[in-house]
């Protein structure tokens, strides 16, 4: 495939706004990850929780998209002089010939669980100022998104679980790449709600303690929240050394279970094979993978079976997972943009806390961090019911 730039890149979640916190928390190798307090929460476990986005003001103009996760994708765009470098693209290409693809699970639906409580007492009716099409529909942060910088080109939302805000950077590519832009506003926004933190503790995935991926006595996520944005363009012929590049991604869908991974894997390795092929690319020539890690005794198995299986135990990798938490439809974004910092930074992130590796996973797995040349990273995002996918950031060689 033809590469396309990541002109410009920001992430917010529970380890740090921006670029900068979130380099110095992962080289800390410090966690967001704390005792749960959100809302009406009475289940012990820990969260990632993003500071400040109570405090965000949504514009007068834009007041119907009021909601947590709009907020939060706000408090993101502000970072790293994002917004300034959309403005500049914009002036650049024009508003039509910019996309917007987000990934989200929830969107805004924590406002609709605060409308419920305000229910009328007679007639059951949800409040008046709940607004279901700005807030709690899955289209809301994209919308809000190309609302807030007046941009009339294509927007959609990705609702795939955990491999939502990966998967859009496909969407980018084939619109792209059929003329239809000539960049996207990528990434993906999730906030905490409580359909979300009842969700997975009904089914028993839920940790009381910080995540500990591929650890030996794992038992279970820590949810988070974030909100990741990647500036994608066509890649210029006279690109510098330095790009950090879309090379390549894979989607599959192995349709296993419900929620569930195929326990070999064969999803997971579908998919990280599709993006060494689209980037054409041998499993040697990956420096660092980013592993989905969620914590989970079933994904980290199955993800360490099919990643030991492709790459023969000889790459290093890790989960930040144990770091930000789980952030759900944010995931893919989020870990594609640390991925980028991999590649910018030559750091491989080691995982979060220190872990005792389980001896039945034959990978080469980071439990401390490591300064070494990255080129090239792949980035693992699998979601519930099998819809996964991986993608390939660095540069040329």
């Amino acid at each position: 495939m033809n590469p396309l730039l990541l002109s410009h890149f920001t992430v917010t979640s529970s380890i740090g706004c921006g670029l900068e916190e979130t380099l110095n928390a992962l080289r800390k190798r410090t966690t967001g990850l704390l005792q749960c307090d959100f809302d009406t929460v009475d289940f012990d476990t820990y969260t990632g929780a993003v500071s400040g986005v109570e405090d965000e003001k949504i514009p007068l103009e834009l007041h119907d998209f009021e909601c947590r996760n709009n907020k939060l994708a706000q408090l993101g765009l502000r970072q790293d002089g994002f917004s300034s470098a959309v403005e500049a693209a914009i002036a650049r290409l024009g508003r039509d010939r910019i996309g917007v693809f987000l990934g989200t699970s929830t969107s805004g639906i924590f406002q609709a669980e605060l409308a419920y409580r305000r229910r009328d007492p007679v007639t059951g009716l949800l409040p008046p100022d709940f607004i279901y099409g700005t807030t709690q529909n899955s289209f809301s942060v994209s919308d809000y998104v190309r609302h807030y910088f007046s941009l009339t080109g294509p927007a959609m939302v990705v609702s795939t679980a955990c491999s939502s805000s990966a998967k859009v950077f496909g969407s980018a590519y084939r619109m792209i790449k059929g003329g239809l832009i000539d960049a996207a506003i990528v990434g993906g926004v999730d906030s905490l709600c409580l359909t979300t933190l009842y969700g997975f503790n009904s089914l028993g995935l839920v940790s009381t303690h910080p995540c500990r991926p591929f650890d030996v006595d794992r038992n279970g996520i820590s949810i988070g929240e974030a909100a990741a944005f990647i500036l994608l363009e066509r890649a210029s012929s006279e690109s510098n050394p330095d790009d950090i590049l879309l090379l390549g991604f894979g989607e599959s869908s192995d349709a296993y279970h419900m929620s569930s991974p195929h326990p070999e894997g064969l999803g997971a390795s579908l998919a990280m094979k599709k993006a060494l092929s689209s980037a054409e690319l041998a499993p040697d020539e990956i420096d660092y993978i980013n592993l989905h890690g969620t914590a989970t005794p079933s994904n980290d198995a199955a993800e360490g079976i099919a990643t030991a299986r492709l790459f023969d135990a000889t790459v290093p990798c890790s989960s930040t997972k144990g770091a930000t938490g789980h952030t759900l439809g944010a995931a893919g974004g989020l870990e594609a943009v640390i991925s980028a910092l991999a590649v910018r930074e030559n750091f491989m992130p080691g995982g979060v806390p220190g872990t005792r590796l389980d001896p039945s996973i034959g990978i080469d797995y980071l439990t401390e961090n490591r300064e070494h040349v990255v080129s090239r990273v792949l980035s693992n995002s699998f979601g519930f019911g099998g819809t996964n996918c991986s993608l390939i950031l660095g540069q040329l060689a």
